[in-house]
């Protein structure tokens, strides 16, 4: 068969320098090249945006509507294309109702599971859905948690009733005293030692009639628990209804708690009650991905086994992701970047269409190295089912398996947009590229530790799945903390460590503001100096300077371009006529600052600017970004536009300024090519040479390789993990039996 080419003619979108690219169908094709050398601009900006937009006008004008609005890409021709399939690092969202179960499909196949042979039977697949009416707990409406008073802060544990052990705010003094004079209570024992029987009647008992003591006589009165209290009072009531101070006082005894009902299964009894092998159908979900397989195989009854089956190889996807840690009944919204990718991989791997253009965006994120191949294997799957899969990649690993790839550069930005070599794996490594050489880079390891200067203890941690751990974190030195996916690192450091050191400086993947007036120059205060310098030059006020302010332009309030909403066809952007997209008013343009205009300052790049200021506050912010690697930017360059790896790394440039010696940082290498680990490794070195201490999650080998300490948490993922496994420099490591890291960075040795 003649093999047929994507064909990409004169690409100009952003930086692209009209290329030409031909990607062959039904391969594995990987671009490769630094940081917005322009690899996006070719997957995402041309390829994808041009897939998406041909086949979203096949739809009904009402649909259309409905859907995002694409325009056409920058470039002469853009031919052969497949319908595609984006899977990114987009978060997946849902909110409470969506589950990794819901969003892979796996869950529909288990109720219908539990529909066929769950003893007693109680219904079709639709009773056992959280989100189905007959299925739901009555109680909580599916959510497994419900809005609730948080009992704890309503007594002192250390205080008997004589003692006034209750501290319940909105009650007068008889309130508290008939708690003392029902009987029901030992009003010297404290509160601590009560039984659960008796905390549950101080707490949670409906209404009952007692004799409450008068003197000498007895009057008929009613008995409720605090909480059963508090709730008839103020939840069954719209809060709303009650005065502001009243709802003050209650919302700082509110929390979302378990449900007292399903106790967070979601479900109702009756459908609680219907299980398989002494199972239920929450516990199921509740299990870990890679517990939950072994006891769907010993279900052995016959109508089941074509369930079982599907079931079975979808769970194992997940196995083969990295991901067997996960529940069903894990809320999509609590996934990572890189987790959200993998699940969308999985549910695109049941799926029965060929000839799909697959395109992935860095799906080795958050990868340990022993989980690339397995992430290798379902690429491949998906090209031998008879799909065309692109991936823009920086991981050696997944390069490798490429039948044809792209670099891109030569470097970033203005600089990069060209193609530097297209062609096999063999190819790549002969060539003179960036990629080419770091490809065949030798790999050796640190010889000389710093010595730490001191300790931070973590003790008895359990946080999520960490296993009472109790581990030293060196001060002075470099840190990085290593392990599988879902190993317990981020516990480790997020939960366990932060909990006890709010003052460090952390440097994670969330994202920064991604409005389109947002830049290098607003979020780094860079912005704020400009305007000084130009306010000073020109003896005027600094908030002409402001495109957000009294500079703007009028016709297009400061964005730079006009929307027009053309109804059923398609919106189109223009760059404003008045201000020719520069965003200013013309009377502002005709300030100067040693010849040049504030917009010809945002067109400039970081590198450029810092060459052009002489202010040295400016100079110092700049530097910062300099060191990231992000020279190549251009100060009024949209946040919108950045990528996830430069957005974390203009996140780390910032926080380089404050007068922090903790710094954490959560795999800053994400979205960096191999060329600038490096620079971002010496970037390291400075901050703890500065006398600062450094703690990195990492698993990338580079960083653990240049380490002063490991700490390496396992051994597996999820209630296989947890533990320490290892404390030590990264040459002790490569000894440790049972170390997954240890065994890579050995094999990467050689």
């Amino acid at each position: 068969m003649t093999q047929e080419y994507i064909e990409i003619r004169g690409a100009r979108e952003n930086n692209l320098k009209n290329i030409d690219v031909r990607l062959p169908k039904r391969k594995i094709n990987i671009f490769t090249g630094v940081s917005g050398s322009g690899k996006s601009s070719i997957v995402f900006d041309t390829i994808a945006n041009e897939a998406q937009r041909q086949l979203y006008e096949n739809f009904s004008l009402f649909i259309r509507n409905l859907l995002p609005r694409y325009p056409q890409p920058n470039a002469d021709a853009i031919e052969k294309l497949s319908m595609a399939i984006i899977v990114d690092q987009k978060r997946l969202g849902g909110g409470s109702h969506s589950t990794m179960g819901t969003v892979t499909d796996i869950s529909p196949v288990l109720r219908l599971l539990f529909s066929r042979i769950g003893k007693p039977f109680v219904g079709y697949s639709n009773v056992f859905s959280f989100n189905d009416a007959q299925g739901m707990c009555p109680e909580c409406n599916g959510l497994g948690q419900k809005l609730g008073f948080d009992g704890t802060k309503f007594y002192d544990p250390d205080k008997s009733l004589k003692e006034g052990a209750l501290q319940v705010p909105g009650f007068v003094g008889w309130e508290k005293e008939m708690y003392a004079n029902t009987g029901y209570f030992d009003v010297d024992k404290k509160l601590r030692d009560y039984t659960e029987e008796e905390m549950n009647l101080l707490l949670y008992s409906p209404p009952t009639k007692f004799k409450l003591q008068i003197g000498n006589g007895t009057m008929n009165a009613t008995y409720m628990g605090i909480i059963e209290k508090f709730n008839r009072s103020y939840i069954k009531r719209d809060l709303k209804t009650l005065s502001e101070r009243t709802q003050k006082m209650v919302s700082a005894y509110l929390h979302y708690g378990q449900c007292p009902l399903c106790k967070g299964a979601r479900l109702n009894q009756e459908v609680l009650n219907c299980k398989i092998n002494g199972y239920n159908i929450a516990t199921l979900s509740a299990m870990e991905v890679e517990e939950l397989i072994p006891f769907l195989q010993k279900v052995n009854e016959p109508i089941a086994q074509p369930m079982i089956e599907t079931l079975t190889e979808r769970l194992q996807h997940l196995v083969d992701m990295g991901l067997g840690y996960l529940s069903l009944d894990r809320a999509t919204d609590t996934l990572s970047g890189g987790e959200s990718q993998r699940v969308k991989m999985v549910k695109h791997l049941g799926s029965s269409l060929i000839d799909v253009l697959y395109i992935f965006d860095e799906p080795s994120v958050g990868l340990h190295p022993r989980d690339v191949y397995r992430l290798n294997s379902l690429l491949t799957k998906l090209r031998d089912k008879g799909n065309t899969v692109i991936v823009v990649e920086h991981d050696p690993d997944v390069i490798r398996i490429a039948d044809h790839i792209v670099d891109v550069g030569p470097m970033a930005g203005a600089k990069g947009g060209n193609i530097m070599y297209e062609g096999s794996l063999a190819g790549l490594l002969k060539s003179d590229t960036l990629t080419g050489k770091y490809m065949n880079h030798t790999f050796a390891i640190k010889e000389q530790y710093r010595k730490a200067t001191g300790h931070f203890s973590i003790t008895h941690a359990t946080n999520n799945n960490l296993q009472n751990v109790s581990v030293n974190i060196p001060t002075g030195i470099l840190t990085v903390v290593t392990g599988v996916a879902g190993s317990g690192k981020s516990s480790l450091i997020h939960h366990a460590f932060l909990s006890k050191h709010p003052e460090a400086v952390v440097v994670d993947q969330s994202a920064v503001g991604t409005s389109s007036r947002s830049n290098p120059a607003t979020y780094t205060g860079v912005m704020d100096l400009i305007r000084k310098a130009f306010a000073n030059a020109n003896n005027v006020d600094a908030s002409l300077f402001s495109f957000n302010s009294k500079g703007a332009c009028e016709n297009c309030q400061g964005t730079g371009v006009i929307y027009t909403d053309l109804a059923f066809l398609e919106g189109v952007k223009t760059p404003c006529e008045i201000c020719q997209g520069k965003r200013y008013k013309e009377e502002v343009l005709a300030f100067k600052l040693n010849g040049k205009n504030i917009s010809e300052i945002l067109e400039m790049t970081v590198k450029d600017a810092n060459e052009f200021f002489s202010i040295r506050e400016l100079s110092k912010k700049l530097q910062t970004l300099i060191e990231v690697g992000l020279e190549y930017l251009t100060l009024g360059q949209p946040l919108s536009t950045l990528s996830g790896g430069e957005c974390q790394r203009i996140k780390l440039a910032s926080e380089l300024h404050k007068k922090g010696s903790i710094y954490v940082m959560d795999e800053p290498t994400t979205g960096l090519h191999m060329s600038d680990t490096g620079k971002l490794i010496s970037l390291m070195d400075r901050l703890v040479d500065g006398g600062n201490t450094v703690i990195v999650i990492e698993h990338n080998l580079d960083v653990i390789k240049n380490a002063d300490w490991i700490i390496d948490m396992g051994p597996e993922g999820g209630h296989k993990g947890g533990q320490v496994i290892f404390e030590g420099t990264p040459k002790e490591l490569c000894k440790q039996a049972g170390s997954h890291t240890g065994y890579y960075l050995k094999r990467a040795l050689g």
